[in-house]
């Protein structure tokens, strides 16, 4: 497997390379940032490579009141002009020091490219060791909101270019019904989708009778609405809003009455979950990525028996609205997301039945059965095939 993203908290990464482990296959993991002495579940191997902290501004993350003047307005400015470039550049250097690492490796047989910064190394060691590729696309890539200017030539070449080279796959993966579909209608016949569910408690969830608090818990950053949650945190107080998350670097946010609470485990966000009662599934309806994303917290918070209010989005309203799961709010509407809490609340017991029957379909053990079923169908291709 190849990641450019921090391995130690890409959920998905982590789970796939266990599952896969606990089939049998032997898995090594050329991914980013992996802590000192971090050990991977079920027996998979790791190595990091490491990648430019991009371009920073001020003293690095903090959400509060932003800096002001005409300094800063500049610095931004130049940011936002540079940023696309850099991006690309920070992804290549990455590249390559992680082909000088894959070419000291024995062949593999199989070579999983996460994500599209990824595929085309992929490609290139697949055909150098006659492996079969496999491509497992997170995101609708060349479809996301990105920081910076707008690069739309980029974005036309990078899907052509990206279809070519997912053509090379034998299987692809992504994360939603909506994305696998966007994927076949622009050519790539076998799509099959893995969510980002996870594993099954092992307790049953406690939530409280009625909600105490809603929580916010994921990436701290722009296109997560979170302006929106603001100022509908302001129209419910003092009923409590939460924020937990790692914040992006030059993020700026007045929290307002939102509380900042510390990061933790799964586990902990389980139970920080369960307490307050409430999970906000935030997103902006800026790109088509979100429009057909389903979020990883959509998926913690059924596995911690919690319902979600969340953007009224494609993806996240037929999923949300098939199991009951909770409440939907017009993105950027902090009105509508006020009144979808409130109508959770009055609808609590409801909500709370609807995710504990939908955890018997959206969880990681029926995820994981189609990506072992998947990988027990791949072939090695024979020495000659061109690609």
């Amino acid at each position: 497997m190849i990641a450019q993203s921090p391995i130690a908290g890409d959920s998905r990464i982590l789970r796939e390379a266990a599952a896969l482990t606990g089939a049998g296959h032997s898995v090594h993991v050329v991914g980013r940032d992996v802590p000192e002495g971090f050990t991977m579940e079920g027996g998979a191997t790791v190595e990091s490579v490491s990648r430019s902290a991009g371009l920073r501004g001020g003293s690095g993350p903090a959400v509060g009141h932003g800096q002001r003047g005409v300094k800063v307005l500049v610095q931004r400015f130049g940011r936002w002009l540079l940023l696309p470039e850099h991006r690309l550049r920070t992804e290549r250097q990455w590249r390559t020091a992680a082909a000088a690492r894959l070419a000291e490796l024995e062949p593999f047989e199989v070579v999983h490219a996460h994500d599209f910064n990824t595929l085309e190394l992929a490609a290139s060691f697949a055909s150098q060791w006659s492996a079969t590729l496999v491509y497992d696309t997170h995101e609708l890539w060349f479809d996301r909101a990105l920081p910076g200017r707008p690069t739309p030539l980029w974005r036309v070449r990078g899907r052509k270019y990206e279809l070519g080279l997912a053509r090379q796959a034998a299987v692809v993966f992504t994360v939603s019904d909506g994305i696998a579909q966007r994927l076949r209608e622009r050519g790539l016949p076998d799509v099959r989708v893995i969510r980002n569910t996870f594993p099954r408690p092992t307790v049953a969830p406690e939530l409280p009778s009625s909600p105490t608090g809603l929580l916010y818990a994921g990436r701290v950053g722009a296109g997560r609405d979170l302006p929106a949650v603001v100022e509908a945190a302001r129209q419910l107080a003092p009923f409590p809003t939460l924020l937990m998350g790692s914040v992006d670097p030059n993020y700026r946010l007045d929290l307002g009455p939102v509380q900042k609470v510390p990061e933790t485990s799964i586990d902990g966000v389980d139970r920080v979950l369960q307490e307050s009662g409430i999970s906000l599934v935030t997103l902006t309806n800026t790109c088509e990525n979100h429009r057909l994303a389903l979020p990883n917290k959509l998926f913690h918070a059924v596995r911690a028996g919690v319902p979600v209010v969340a953007a009224d989005l494609p993806e996240l309203r037929a999923v949300i609205t098939k199991y009951k799961l909770g409440t939907l709010y017009e993105p950027g509407n902090a009105a509508s997301l006020t009144t979808a809490v409130r109508s959770l609340i009055a609808d609590y017991a409801s909500y709370v039945a609807g995710v504990r029957a939908a955890a018997d379909e959206l969880n990681w053990e029926h995820d994981s059965e189609l990506l072992v079923s998947a990988y027990a169908t791949l072939t090695k291709p024979p020495a000659n095939a061109s690609n």
